[in-house]
């Protein structure tokens, strides 16, 4: 992109805004998935060495990660492995919501977050650093807990805005604590959170893009750079995120490709495999 380029696209967010933003979203959530991406996204569930193993939900979906560089981590997960014996272990997202479903019995939301966190960061070396740094927060068990007390309240988006107050902690991470503690509870408020990272702010930015070129939004690509961007997303982008998720999810269930009653299957999907929804 020229700098010509870059300076336009600054003028057309500056000049149009939120306005704009939301004529965008609008867009996005009433065209949804093309024909092109709901047929890549059945081949993907339909095939045995890619989405086959998730037809009847993501628990499935394992990470590996290595035990003993999160010596330092406290508290771990009982159910996971032993630190001082593993070298090499793996955990599945259904692993993982039942580490959390045992730390809510003993109210200690810190031990969820671990659990989260482990499978979130698998063997990237910094995330038992970051993951410490967190929980060193004098307010961060008081965070947690109350953004899962909002969570069933109030639903996700309250959440959200909680857990983004504790420094260090991201809405990728984040959001994959919410995930997480959203399917171990019984019940929450409207729908139950989904993940939410750079990989897939980069689909909808993109398939924003072409949705608003296709009505004649010449501003499109700039706006969707800005409401999509790889990180920092305000609570009001994540409730975007999960109406469109949830709507092309419903539109996938209506579809004739067997798909799972399952958002976090589309999320799965598009972060693995399909990431051009054209």
């Amino acid at each position: 992109m020229t700098r010509h380029m870059r300076r336009w696209g600054a003028t057309i967010v500056m000049r149009y805004g939120q306005r704009q933003a939301d004529k965008l979203d609008e867009t996005m959530l009433e065209l949804l998935l093309p024909i092109s991406a709901v047929e890549s996204l059945g081949q993907w569930l339909a095939d045995p060495e890619r989405g086959q193993r998730y037809a009847n939900g993501s628990g499935p979906h394992t990470i590996p990660y290595a035990p003993s560089t999160w010596m330092a981590v406290t508290p771990w997960p009982t159910a996971f492995a032993d630190r001082a014996a593993a070298d090499s272990a793996s955990v599945s997202r259904a692993e993982v919501v039942a580490a959390v479903r045992v730390a809510e019995q003993s109210e200690s939301w810190a031990e969820a977050f671990v659990a989260t966190q482990v499978w979130g960061y698998g063997v990237t070396g910094y995330g038992p650093y970051r993951t410490r740094q967190v929980l060193a927060q004098p307010s961060a068990e008081a965070v947690l807990t109350e953004a899962v007390s909002l969570l069933v309240d109030e639903g996700a988006v309250a959440a959200y805005e909680v857990l983004h107050t504790l420094d260090g902690l991201g809405p990728a991470f984040l959001t994959k604590f919410l995930y997480f503690a959203g399917q171990a509870l019984p019940d929450v408020k409207g729908p139950r959170p989904l993940i939410l990272d750079s990989v897939l702010a980069g689909i909808l930015r993109r398939h924003a893009t072409k949705v608003g070129r296709a009505v004649g939004y010449e501003w499109s690509e700039a706006i969707a750079k800005w409401i999509w961007r790889d990180s920092g997303w305000s609570s009001h982008r994540y409730d975007v995120y999960l109406r469109w998720m949830y709507a092309a999810n419903e539109r996938l269930a209506a579809a004739s490709i067997d798909w799972p009653a399952a958002p976090d299957v589309l999320e799965l999907a598009l972060f693995s495999a399909v990431r051009d929804l054209e």
